[in-house]
Protein backbone atom coordinates (compact mmCIF):
# COMPACT_ATOMS: atom_id res chain seq x y z
CA UNK A 1 0.00 0.00 0.00
CA UNK A 2 1.63 3.62 -0.80
CA UNK A 3 0.79 6.39 1.53
CA UNK A 4 1.15 10.18 0.24
CA UNK A 5 2.72 11.69 2.60
CA UNK A 6 2.90 14.24 1.06
CA UNK A 7 -0.73 14.78 0.83
CA UNK A 8 -1.10 13.93 4.28
CA UNK A 9 1.17 16.61 5.42
CA UNK A 10 -0.11 19.36 3.26
CA UNK A 11 -3.88 18.81 4.50
CA UNK A 12 -2.61 18.83 8.36
CA UNK A 13 -0.92 22.06 7.63
CA UNK A 14 -3.90 23.30 6.26
CA UNK A 15 -6.19 22.43 9.01
CA UNK A 16 -3.53 24.24 10.95
CA UNK A 17 -3.01 27.10 9.44
CA UNK A 18 -7.08 27.49 9.58
CA UNK A 19 -7.18 26.83 12.94
CA UNK A 20 -4.22 29.75 13.34
CA UNK A 21 -6.31 32.16 11.19
CA UNK A 22 -9.73 31.54 13.21
CA UNK A 23 -7.63 32.22 16.14
CA UNK A 24 -6.37 35.32 15.06
CA UNK A 25 -9.73 36.42 13.75
CA UNK A 26 -11.04 36.01 17.04
CA UNK A 27 -8.74 37.38 19.18
CA UNK A 28 -9.09 40.88 16.70
CA UNK A 29 -13.09 40.47 17.29
CA UNK A 30 -12.67 40.26 20.56
CA UNK A 31 -11.33 43.63 20.68
CA UNK A 32 -14.53 44.83 18.64
CA UNK A 33 -16.95 44.05 21.69
CA UNK A 34 -18.95 41.21 19.86
CA UNK A 35 -19.72 39.83 23.04
CA UNK A 36 -21.77 42.71 24.89
CA UNK A 37 -20.98 46.55 25.08
CA UNK A 38 -18.01 47.36 27.41
CA UNK A 39 -19.04 47.22 30.82
CA UNK A 40 -19.53 51.27 32.24
CA UNK A 41 -17.25 51.90 35.33
CA UNK A 42 -19.51 53.21 38.34
CA UNK A 43 -18.67 56.14 39.94
CA UNK A 44 -17.36 55.83 43.79
CA UNK A 45 -19.97 56.76 46.03
CA UNK A 46 -19.56 59.73 47.28
CA UNK A 47 -21.36 61.20 50.78
CA UNK A 48 -24.05 63.68 49.92
CA UNK A 49 -22.63 65.68 52.52
CA UNK A 50 -19.28 66.03 50.92
CA UNK A 51 -20.96 66.78 46.75
CA UNK A 52 -23.00 69.39 48.27
CA UNK A 53 -19.98 71.00 50.18
CA UNK A 54 -17.77 70.55 47.13
CA UNK A 55 -20.26 72.09 45.12
CA UNK A 56 -20.78 75.25 47.00
CA UNK A 57 -16.85 75.58 47.12
CA UNK A 58 -16.91 75.23 42.98
CA UNK A 59 -20.15 78.56 43.59
CA UNK A 60 -18.02 80.32 45.52
CA UNK A 61 -14.67 80.11 43.06
CA UNK A 62 -17.66 80.94 40.13
CA UNK A 63 -17.09 77.28 38.72
CA UNK A 64 -20.94 77.01 38.18
CA UNK A 65 -20.44 73.91 35.68
CA UNK A 66 -18.22 71.81 37.87
CA UNK A 67 -20.66 72.79 40.97
CA UNK A 68 -23.77 71.43 39.02
CA UNK A 69 -21.80 68.14 37.99
CA UNK A 70 -21.47 67.52 41.33
CA UNK A 71 -24.84 68.24 42.77
CA UNK A 72 -26.24 65.88 39.51
CA UNK A 73 -23.79 63.27 41.22
CA UNK A 74 -25.26 63.85 44.36
CA UNK A 75 -29.30 63.39 42.75
CA UNK A 76 -28.22 60.23 41.32
CA UNK A 77 -26.27 58.31 44.06
CA UNK A 78 -28.55 59.40 47.06
CA UNK A 79 -32.17 60.12 45.55
CA UNK A 80 -33.69 60.05 49.11
CA UNK A 81 -31.50 62.18 51.06
CA UNK A 82 -32.55 65.31 52.69
CA UNK A 83 -29.84 67.73 50.75
CA UNK A 84 -31.61 66.50 47.10
CA UNK A 85 -34.18 69.27 47.77
CA UNK A 86 -31.06 72.19 48.29
CA UNK A 87 -29.30 70.18 45.86
CA UNK A 88 -32.08 71.02 43.22
CA UNK A 89 -32.78 74.16 44.09
CA UNK A 90 -28.89 75.21 43.93
CA UNK A 91 -28.91 73.92 40.12
CA UNK A 92 -31.30 76.39 39.43
CA UNK A 93 -28.85 79.15 40.96
CA UNK A 94 -25.77 77.92 39.57
CA UNK A 95 -27.08 77.41 35.96
CA UNK A 96 -28.52 81.05 36.45
CA UNK A 97 -25.29 81.97 37.57
CA UNK A 98 -23.27 80.54 35.03
CA UNK A 99 -25.34 81.54 32.42
CA UNK A 100 -27.25 79.07 31.13
CA UNK A 101 -30.95 80.58 31.43
CA UNK A 102 -32.58 78.14 29.61
CA UNK A 103 -31.32 74.98 31.39
CA UNK A 104 -32.01 77.18 34.71
CA UNK A 105 -35.73 77.82 33.67
CA UNK A 106 -36.11 74.32 33.30
CA UNK A 107 -34.44 73.87 36.54
CA UNK A 108 -37.01 75.75 37.98
CA UNK A 109 -40.08 73.78 36.86
CA UNK A 110 -38.56 70.93 38.27
CA UNK A 111 -38.36 72.57 41.47
CA UNK A 112 -41.83 73.84 41.12
CA UNK A 113 -42.92 70.31 40.58
CA UNK A 114 -41.04 68.29 43.46
CA UNK A 115 -41.97 70.60 45.56
CA UNK A 116 -44.42 73.27 45.36
CA UNK A 117 -45.05 74.26 48.71
CA UNK A 118 -41.52 74.96 50.43
CA UNK A 119 -40.06 78.08 51.15
CA UNK A 120 -37.83 78.69 48.64
CA UNK A 121 -40.43 78.68 45.95
CA UNK A 122 -40.94 82.22 45.75
CA UNK A 123 -36.64 82.29 45.14
CA UNK A 124 -37.20 79.66 42.74
CA UNK A 125 -39.61 82.01 40.68
CA UNK A 126 -38.21 85.22 40.83
CA UNK A 127 -34.69 83.36 39.43
CA UNK A 128 -37.09 81.81 36.80
CA UNK A 129 -38.65 85.15 35.89
CA UNK A 130 -35.03 86.76 35.52
CA UNK A 131 -33.70 83.82 33.38
CA UNK A 132 -36.99 84.87 30.95
CA UNK A 133 -36.11 88.80 31.61
CA UNK A 134 -32.59 88.55 30.75
CA UNK A 135 -32.96 86.89 27.39
CA UNK A 136 -35.60 89.92 26.54
CA UNK A 137 -34.84 91.03 22.76
CA UNK A 138 -35.12 94.71 21.30
CA UNK A 139 -38.47 95.52 20.48
CA UNK A 140 -38.08 94.55 16.99
CA UNK A 141 -38.09 91.01 17.89
CA UNK A 142 -40.31 88.56 19.04
CA UNK A 143 -41.76 89.51 22.73
CA UNK A 144 -42.64 85.23 23.76
CA UNK A 145 -39.77 85.72 26.29
CA UNK A 146 -41.39 89.73 27.93
CA UNK A 147 -44.49 87.44 28.24
CA UNK A 148 -42.82 84.60 30.21
CA UNK A 149 -41.05 87.04 32.38
CA UNK A 150 -44.49 88.70 32.68
CA UNK A 151 -46.48 85.60 33.73
CA UNK A 152 -43.80 84.23 35.96
CA UNK A 153 -43.38 87.56 38.16
CA UNK A 154 -47.01 88.09 38.04
CA UNK A 155 -47.02 84.54 39.75
CA UNK A 156 -44.70 85.58 42.19
CA UNK A 157 -46.26 88.67 43.33
CA UNK A 158 -49.96 87.41 43.40
CA UNK A 159 -48.68 84.17 45.25
CA UNK A 160 -46.28 85.71 47.49
CA UNK A 161 -46.90 89.85 48.09
CA UNK A 162 -44.85 90.16 50.82
CA UNK A 163 -41.99 88.38 49.13
CA UNK A 164 -38.78 89.66 49.41
CA UNK A 165 -38.26 89.42 45.52
CA UNK A 166 -41.90 90.89 44.99
CA UNK A 167 -40.54 94.84 44.92
CA UNK A 168 -37.90 93.75 42.60
CA UNK A 169 -40.18 91.41 40.25
CA UNK A 170 -42.45 95.24 39.52
CA UNK A 171 -40.04 96.71 38.61
CA UNK A 172 -39.05 94.34 36.23
CA UNK A 173 -42.27 94.65 35.58
CA UNK A 174 -42.43 97.66 33.66
CA UNK A 175 -39.68 96.90 32.14
CA UNK A 176 -41.12 93.79 30.08
CA UNK A 177 -44.38 95.71 29.95
CA UNK A 178 -42.61 98.64 28.00
CA UNK A 179 -41.11 95.83 25.75
CA UNK A 180 -44.55 94.73 24.53
CA UNK A 181 -45.56 97.94 24.21
CA UNK A 182 -42.78 99.16 22.48
CA UNK A 183 -43.49 96.06 20.11
CA UNK A 184 -46.96 96.93 19.27
CA UNK A 185 -45.36 100.63 18.84
CA UNK A 186 -43.36 99.79 16.32
CA UNK A 187 -46.15 97.27 14.12
CA UNK A 188 -48.18 100.46 14.34
CA UNK A 189 -45.94 102.84 13.17
CA UNK A 190 -44.82 100.25 10.11
CA UNK A 191 -48.81 100.53 9.63
CA UNK A 192 -49.40 103.89 9.96
CA UNK A 193 -46.93 104.76 7.34
CA UNK A 194 -47.99 102.44 4.51
CA UNK A 195 -51.49 104.09 4.86
CA UNK A 196 -53.04 101.24 7.03
CA UNK A 197 -54.92 103.22 8.86
CA UNK A 198 -57.27 100.66 10.90
CA UNK A 199 -54.58 98.04 11.61
CA UNK A 200 -52.36 101.32 12.91
CA UNK A 201 -55.45 101.92 15.52
CA UNK A 202 -55.84 98.83 16.44
CA UNK A 203 -51.90 98.21 18.05
CA UNK A 204 -52.27 101.59 19.38
CA UNK A 205 -55.19 101.15 21.21
CA UNK A 206 -53.78 97.64 22.77
CA UNK A 207 -50.89 100.19 23.85
CA UNK A 208 -53.45 102.48 25.63
CA UNK A 209 -55.52 99.90 27.03
CA UNK A 210 -53.52 96.86 28.05
CA UNK A 211 -49.94 98.57 28.93
CA UNK A 212 -51.03 102.47 30.57
CA UNK A 213 -47.62 101.86 32.90
CA UNK A 214 -45.45 102.09 29.81
CA UNK A 215 -43.59 104.88 28.59
CA UNK A 216 -45.02 104.68 25.06
CA UNK A 217 -48.27 105.61 26.41
CA UNK A 218 -48.08 109.45 25.78
CA UNK A 219 -47.09 108.59 21.81
CA UNK A 220 -50.11 106.10 21.48
CA UNK A 221 -52.58 108.88 22.26
CA UNK A 222 -50.63 111.26 19.72
CA UNK A 223 -50.55 108.24 16.96
CA UNK A 224 -54.37 107.77 17.66
CA UNK A 225 -54.98 111.43 16.93
CA UNK A 226 -53.08 111.23 13.86
CA UNK A 227 -54.33 108.18 12.52
CA UNK A 228 -58.37 108.39 13.32
CA UNK A 229 -57.70 112.25 11.33
CA UNK A 230 -56.44 110.14 8.38
CA UNK A 231 -59.57 108.51 8.67
CA UNK A 232 -61.57 111.75 8.98
CA UNK A 233 -62.82 110.26 12.52
CA UNK A 234 -62.36 114.01 13.42
CA UNK A 235 -64.03 113.01 17.03
CA UNK A 236 -61.97 110.39 17.74
CA UNK A 237 -59.21 112.46 17.31
CA UNK A 238 -60.45 114.95 19.03
CA UNK A 239 -60.95 112.85 22.54
CA UNK A 240 -57.94 110.99 22.16
CA UNK A 241 -55.78 114.51 22.00
CA UNK A 242 -57.73 116.04 25.04
CA UNK A 243 -57.31 112.36 27.32
CA UNK A 244 -53.72 112.75 26.19
CA UNK A 245 -53.86 116.61 27.52
CA UNK A 246 -55.52 115.75 30.33
CA UNK A 247 -53.26 113.35 31.85
CA UNK A 248 -49.74 114.15 30.12
CA UNK A 249 -50.31 118.45 29.82
CA UNK A 250 -46.67 119.05 29.43
CA UNK A 251 -45.87 116.53 27.08
CA UNK A 252 -44.34 117.01 23.68
CA UNK A 253 -46.83 114.75 22.20
CA UNK A 254 -49.78 116.78 23.52
CA UNK A 255 -48.64 119.64 21.81
CA UNK A 256 -47.86 117.97 18.45
CA UNK A 257 -51.68 116.85 18.61
CA UNK A 258 -52.63 120.16 19.50
CA UNK A 259 -50.76 121.68 16.76
CA UNK A 260 -52.43 118.70 14.14
CA UNK A 261 -55.87 119.25 14.90
CA UNK A 262 -55.31 122.94 15.31
CA UNK A 263 -54.48 122.73 11.41
CA UNK A 264 -57.98 121.28 10.37
CA UNK A 265 -59.92 123.81 12.81
CA UNK A 266 -59.86 121.69 15.22
CA UNK A 267 -59.37 121.42 19.41
CA UNK A 268 -58.96 118.47 22.02
CA UNK A 269 -62.60 118.05 22.90
CA UNK A 270 -63.69 114.53 24.92
CA UNK A 271 -66.45 112.59 23.69
CA UNK A 272 -68.01 110.85 26.35
CA UNK A 273 -69.37 108.29 24.34
CA UNK A 274 -65.66 107.08 23.06
CA UNK A 275 -63.63 104.46 24.00
CA UNK A 276 -61.12 106.43 25.68
CA UNK A 277 -63.31 108.72 27.78
CA UNK A 278 -62.89 106.46 30.52
CA UNK A 279 -58.69 106.97 30.33
CA UNK A 280 -58.41 110.43 31.89
CA UNK A 281 -56.61 110.30 35.20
Amino acid sequence: MTVDVIGGLTGRATRFLTVALVAVVLAGCSGMNLFGPPKIREAAIVPAATLYQKALDDMDRQYFQTAIKSLEQLDRQHPRDPLVEKSKLMQVFANYRGGELDQAILAADRFLALYPTAKDVPYVLYLKGNSYFAQIKDITRDQQLSRDAIDTYNLLISNYPQSEYAEDAREKLLVAFDQLAGKEMSVGRYYLGNGQYTAAINRFRTVVETWQTSTHIEEALYRLTEAYLSLGLTTEAMTAAAVLGHNYPSSSWYKQAFELLGKQGLAPTVNNGSWMAGLRN
